[in-house]
């Protein structure tokens, strides 16, 4: 077959520039510590190092959380940040299809990611507890991304959280408690906010434990209707209640997904395509601007 000389010129182009795009695979970015000399609640457990599960990416044995950036080129930054708490039942922490792949995903569509590693309150022989260790991390996520906001290319009045399951539950607990931050703090980082501009809720457990009240961070929520009733009716039951607070909310709820869909890149479709979703919401919500490129 013979090929007119743009498309041979075209094709050449690409061959050239394919060795220098990143593999599927290349490693997450580094981590940054939430707090540089140790988190408060594991200091008999500095020297024990994180796990990986063998032939997974899933970890344990987190004592040491923090966060791993996903930051856009400058080119399509648009201000908005979210941190993203991946599920594992608070026994481990699933940071491959609700974590790394979603923190890239964000990043080359305009938005700051941060995929949050926090302490395991279900974990075998755990000493942690959700709200004493789990929210601690997340609310110290939400405030060191705001102190660093400037350095990052971030607007501090645009920066969310979304989480899956067990990490969805973070989400939801970030958006019902938070607290302005102490102007008198020493460390400039517990300054700052604890409240989340945004949730986003990918199947979460526990909803019978979320409140809701007029004021609250406006909410994305996605579901598989083959999910289990504490989260296919749950959910809705929530979504329900934002709405008669006057919450802003938008419900997506996938007739053939059941729970842990997560983002893999290679799936479309129905519960696949959530993320563009969540994006167009980020985009109606007017807490993303489309960055506009010259053609």
């Amino acid at each position: 077959m013979s090929y007119p000389m743009h498309r041979k010129y075209l094709i050449f182009i690409a061959l050239c520039l394919a060795p220098l795009l990143p593999a599927a695979s290349a490693e997450p970015p580094s981590s940054i510590l939430l707090w540089a000399d140790g988190a408060p609640g594991s200091e008999a457990f500095r020297e024990v190092p994180e796990k990986t599960e063998e032939g997974k990416s899933n970890i344990y044995s987190v004592h040491h959380p923090s966060i791993t950036p996903y930051l856009p080129d400058p080119g399509k930054a648009t201000g908005t940040a979210v941190i993203v708490a991946p599920g594992g039942g608070h026994r481990v922490l699933c940071l491959g299809h609700e974590g790394y792949t979603l923190g890239q995903w964000l990043a080359d569509h305009g938005i700051a990611a941060f995929v949050l590693k926090y302490r395991l309150a279900r974990e075998e022989g755990s000493t942690y507890t959700i709200e004493d260790h789990a929210m601690a991390d997340t609310r110290r996520a939400i405030r060191f991304i705001r102190s660093r906001a400037r350095e990052w290319g971030i607007r501090p009045d645009r920066v969310g959280i979304l989480g899956f399951s067990a990490g969805g539950e973070l989400a939801a607990y970030a958006a019902m408690k938070s607290d302005p931050g102490k102007p008198d703090a020493p460390d400039p980082i517990e300054r700052e906010s604890s409240r989340p501009d945004f949730q986003g809720l990918i199947y979460p457990g526990k909803s019978d434990t979320f409140t809701v009240e007029a004021g609250m961070p406006p909410a994305f929520i996605a579901f598989g209707q083959k999910d289990r009733l504490d989260i296919s009716r749950g959910m809705a039951e929530i979504y329900l209640k934002y709405h008669a607070a006057g919450v802003p909310a938008e419900m997506h709820i996938y007739s053939n997904a059941a729970h842990g869909f997560g983002y893999r890149p290679n799936t479309t479709g129905g519960s696949g395509d959530w993320p563009m979703r969540f994006r167009e919401w980020l985009v109606d919500s007017k807490l993303l601007v489309e960055v506009k490129t010259e053609l």
